[in-house]
């Protein structure tokens, strides 16, 4: 049955406020709002206004939070309905397929990007993954994930499982409880996949984010040429994703480093389960102190990876931020043999791709380096940018490889 999701609220901009909002932004903020009439509640869709009247669309009011309203259509004549939200879900499908080589393993649905504020729904194999960030679309929840089984069935995928991870921090600002757990039938929550050539087990229920980094995966993939019969160090290796990469492309020996015994011990059996044991080693270890003792040593290496984690979350904590790439760039560097390379990249929406070039420099300047860059990359295409003026929302990941030369 077809039924309607728009409330008889309605939503006026302030003159001269909605600037990103006309521009193809999703979202408008609780000071570019100047009045809301009729009957709704938090996290209904409303009807959006210019202060003059024009139709500006529909989306996700909730006056619990500074994102006032997250935009979900723009168009007037067509209703937003189950089967919108299903012709959503079914959009988002047939983009993967036609830009991912593999979707066995990858982003489904990625908030704004695929239009569908908020909501996050990661495919692994047969287990879906699903990450609810907004209150609007947390009703809408298993509509859409009913409309995704539906749309997956027609290309022969049946979904065992569905596991919540709504336990991110941001749901708070939405006035919404953190929760994670089974949506429908328990299942084991370690899941096996195989990307890139290489076999994985992700805990869907304990690891990062949804259980592993997605967006890398082309990256990854990317590394490989440059690895064979190298010597290479992966920094914040996690479950071993780089250094397994690069000891399956023919590395001669690979290192990798991370702080979490838990991930060092994950990335150690994923090397057993790829016969890679002989080549790649995991010691958990600070990469920020082990690098300069590597580098006191004279340790140096073909190939270094620095996949940091995001050392800003936030605009006011840019300028530490750079502090902390500089450094790491810094390091990493040093140990870059003469004609080796070095593999960087920075997973902060804050950290723009222009700030984090400008840091990567000052670091080589001082590191008396001098880089040539074999190419810049950004996320995984299942997590696509989506563009707006002045606002690309869904832009977080910047990916440098760079050759590195001693000064001539």
């Amino acid at each position: 049955m077809v039924t309607t999701i728009v409330s008889e609220g309605t939503a006026v901009l302030k003159k001269g406020q909605g600037r990103t909002v006309k521009a193809g932004g999703a979202w408008i903020f609780d000071n570019e709002i100047d009045a809301v009439h009729g009957s709704f509640e938090n996290g209904d869709v409303v009807k959006v206004l210019d202060f003059d009247g024009y139709f500006l669309g529909y989306g996700f009011y909730n006056s619990s939070s500074k994102i006032r309203i997250r935009m979900l259509s723009r168009r007037t004549r067509e209703p937003v309905d189950t089967e919108f939200l299903y012709r959503r879900v079914k959009a988002a499908w047939d983009y993967r397929k036609n830009v991912m080589e593999d979707t066995s393993s990858c982003r489904v649905i990625f908030g704004e990007a695929d239009w569908l504020p908020g909501l996050i729904v990661d495919k692994y194999e047969d287990v879906l993954v699903v990450q609810s960030l907004a209150l609007g679309i947390d009703r809408l929840k298993d509509v859409i994930l009913r409309a995704l089984q539906e749309v997956l069935a027609q290309d022969g995928i049946r979904i065992r499982g569905i596991y919540e991870r709504s336990d991110a921090a941001v749901r708070r600002k939405e006035g919404m409880p953190l929760q994670k757990g089974f949506i429908g039938p328990e299942f084991p929550t370690r899941v096996d996949i195989t990307e890139n050539g290489v076999k994985y087990r992700v805990d869907i229920e304990n690891g990062q984010k949804t259980g592993f980094f997605l967006d890398q995966k082309e990256n990854r993939k990317a590394i490989q040429r440059l690895c064979r019969g190298k010597r290479v160090l992966d920094c914040f290796t996690h479950v071993g994703t780089f250094a397994l990469n690069a000891a399956i492309a023919g590395a001669e020996e690979v290192t990798g480093l991370d702080i979490s015994e838990q991930a060092v011990k994950d990335a150690s059996a994923n090397a057993v389960r790829n016969g890679l044991e002989g080549r790649a080693r995991f010691q958990c270890a600070d990469v920020l102190d082990e690098l300069p003792k590597l580098a006191a040593t004279g340790e140096t290496f073909d190939v270094v990876i620095l996949d940091p984690p995001a050392f800003t979350k936030s605009r006011e904590a840019t300028k530490r931020a750079v502090k902390g790439y500089r450094e790491i760039n810094l390091r990493g560097m040093k140990l870059v043999r003469d004609g080796g390379y070095l593999a960087t990249c920075s997973c902060s929406h804050f950290m723009t791709q222009e700030l984090l070039a400008k840091t990567i420099r000052e670091a080589a300047r001082t590191a008396h380096k001098r880089l040539r860059q074999v190419e810049f990359r950004t996320q995984s295409p299942d997590h696509p940018i989506l563009w707006t003026e002045g606002e690309e929302t869904s832009y977080y990941l910047k990916f440098f490889i760079f050759q590195v030369c001693d000064e001539l």
